[in-house]
């Protein structure tokens, strides 16, 4: 048996593998395109393990999914592959078009004629769990309830509504087809090997090479966060225990604006790599100007997969924020060489 992963080298998909076959050890394929936010680096500690399986393509490639599913016969596959980062989508809309609702697309398809031709009891045995996003849901008010599974839809960006419509193709192959899916909506994931345009990566690397912490706006746009990790055990909770055709909010349970979550950054690194001038990090942050469509607020409800399937977050925020600052320290080669995938021109 084996469970086969999409998007597997880039951030929460690297983590998943790791922490799968820590905790289960049971065999994965990577299927991954490898585009800029993907690294390879990312899973070479599992060069030679033969659990592991990795190969390089693309979602979008239905003739090449079909063979493999054939040759590999999965028991679940697990989707991360997408195009990410809301100012990348401004820039260039027609990728994440392409990727996620053509790819997601493209993989249903493949997923359906595989699980059609397995025998009965691996069928009913079948998952495709669908990885996707809060933003989906919108922006909210200071003074509106958390995003829950009932939220409406109302993506404000290219990103968001491209990772909307990719929900709605899974309920709908799901709903026509019956096809076992279920969906996952995360909150903010941080965490080890995230792609350094992405807010806390991005100051930190900016922060240790003495540059300006730049924040939207007036830095009070709020978003829930969630580590990694607690991310990856919901994963393998829903496919353990998840019911099929529903989805699950998972969040961290902690609302931070994005300047407070700067400030908690700067005094991690004051704390434990102080600058030699001994001024604090927090004199680098800047504001500029806000980019187009900016949600100001998320906020998830996590109730549904708490009660149902046993599921809550371990980490806190702070301890959460001081393990992620740790690793990119401890790591500022892999830091550096990701920050050399051309990032800033994406960056508004």
């Amino acid at each position: 048996m084996s469970i086969f992963v999409t998007g597997g080298n880039g951030f929460i998909g690297t983590n998943f593998i790791l922490d799968w076959l820590d905790y289960m050890g049971e065999p994965v394929i990577n299927l991954d395109v490898l585009s800029y936010a993907a690294n390879l680096k990312n899973l070479a500690s599992l060069s030679g393990n033969p659990d592991y399986t990795f190969i390089q393509g693309s979602i979008n490639d239905y003739e090449m999914l079909v063979r493999l599913f054939e040759c590999h016969q999965p028991r679940a596959v697990i989707n991360f592959a997408a195009q990410t980062h809301v100012d990348r989508s401004i820039f260039s809309p027609a990728q994440f078009i392409e990727n996620n609702v053509v790819g997601t697309f493209n993989l249903l398809e493949a997923v359906k004629f595989y699980w059609n031709n397995l025998s009965k009891t691996k069928r009913n045995y079948f998952r495709f769990i669908h990885i996707s996003t809060d933003e989906v849901f919108g922006s909210l008010c200071n003074d509106d309830l958390p995003f829950d599974e009932l939220s409406r839809y109302q993506p404000n960006n290219p990103y968001s509504a491209s990772k909307a419509s990719s929900d709605h193709l899974v309920r709908a192959w799901h709903n026509t087809y019956n096809l076992p899916t279920v969906i996952i909506n995360s909150s903010n994931n941080y965490g080890p090997y995230h792609f350094p345009e992405k807010l806390i990566p991005l100051c930190i690397l900016n922060a240790l090479s003495n540059k300006p912490l730049s924040l939207y706006g007036d830095g009070q746009q709020t978003r829930d966060w969630l580590y990694v990790k607690d991310h990856c055990a919901a994963i393998r909770c829903v496919l353990e225990k998840g019911v099929i055709g529903e989805t699950y909010n998972v969040g961290g349970w902690n609302e931070k604006t994005n300047l407070s979550v700067v400030e908690a950054l700067c005094e991690i690194l004051d704390d434990i790599n102080p600058r030699l001038d001994k001024i604090s990090y927090k004199k680098l942050i800047v504001f500029i100007k806000d980019r187009p469509g900016h949600d100001k607020r998320y906020s998830i409800n996590s109730a549904k997969i708490q009660q149902m399937l046993g599921w809550r977050p371990r980490e806190t925020f702070e301890n959460g924020l001081r393990k992620t600052v740790v690793w990119f320290l401890a790591n500022q080669d892999w830091l550096n060489d990701a920050a050399q995938a051309n990032f800033e021109k994406h960056y508004l």
